[in-house]
């Protein structure tokens, strides 16, 4: 990593609702929401554990110290922690983090980890767990972050990451319309280097999905501009998007807003 690299982004699954793994999808990837965070000299951070979590897991077996950063609970944020190696390494310390309490988190866990659909509990991972919640603002693994709430059924929570004047604002899962839910947002994304952002839906498909809890690429690239965010990437992309489909959203978005990019497996950005 270059010394001028304050932090890099990569991506390890993009997808919304459920893993999509056929070989129309496989250009952007078919792996549902799980990022990687990590700043030079410091322990790496994931947000969210959906099923890209099990091929970041491989690549930080060796890892002594984790942080995971969790939005919300539905299963497409969390299918992936069973599968997550260090979890199952006694050498490992794995840090589970959210807005919620640390009782929720530890509840939500043990629900989804319990007979008959999974054969190890919660407390047989091999690993050291810290289950904590995130204060605001809280300063951790080189980065101070700010948890802010998204319009979502159920509640979601997003990020803002800041690290030597670089900024990160990660918004997925996200439905615009909610008057004070976007103004904290546009507040938290102001003039962010990256916003990452829950375009699931094109705005034609938006009129049957209302209430559902996702935005769309139209309601992503307004935020961008009016928060005067430098780049918009597109995320949580829709399981009935091939790449075709996406490939159109990201040229029609870019029309209006250049600086808009689409997620996709395996990239990394540096800030």
């Amino acid at each position: 990593m270059d010394s001028g690299v304050r932090f890099t982004l990569k991506f390890w699954g993009v997808r919304g609702s459920i893993p999509t793994p056929q070989v129309e999808n496989l250009r952007y990837g078919g792996n549902t929401t799980c990022l990687e965070i990590c700043a030079p000299g410091h322990q790496p951070m994931v947000i969210d554990a959906g099923s890209g979590a099990r091929l970041l897991g491989s690549a930080l077996i060796a890892e002594p110290l984790i942080t995971m950063l969790f939005t919300h609970f539905h299963w497409d944020h969390i299918q992936g922690l069973p599968f997550f190696a260090p979890m199952f390494r006694k050498e490992s310390a794995v840090t589970l983090a959210s807005s919620q309490p640390p009782q929720d988190l530890r509840d939500v866990f043990n629900a989804m980890l319990r007979a008959p659909f999974h054969p190890i509990d919660f407390d047989s991972f091999s690993a050291v767990t810290e289950l904590l919640q995130v204060a605001e603002p809280w300063h951790h693994a080189g980065f101070e972050i700010r948890p802010f709430a998204l319009h979502h059924p159920q509640g979601a929570t997003g990020y803002r990451f800041e690290r030597d004047g670089a900024v990160l604002v990660h918004a997925s899962d996200h439905e615009h319309g909610d008057a004070l839910a976007d103004r904290t947002l546009q507040d938290h994304a102001r003039k962010a280097d990256v916003l990452v952002y829950d375009a699931q839906y094109t705005p034609q498909e938006y009129e049957g999905q209302k209430g559902r809890g996702h935005s769309t690429w139209l309601a992503a690239i307004k935020l961008a501009a009016m928060a005067d965010v430098k780049r918009l990437v597109l995320f949580h992309h829709d399981p009935s998007h091939s790449d075709d489909v996406l490939d159109g959203i990201l040229a029609e978005a870019q029309q209006e807003f250049p600086q808009t990019i689409l997620a996709r497996e395996g990239d990394v950005l540096e800030f």
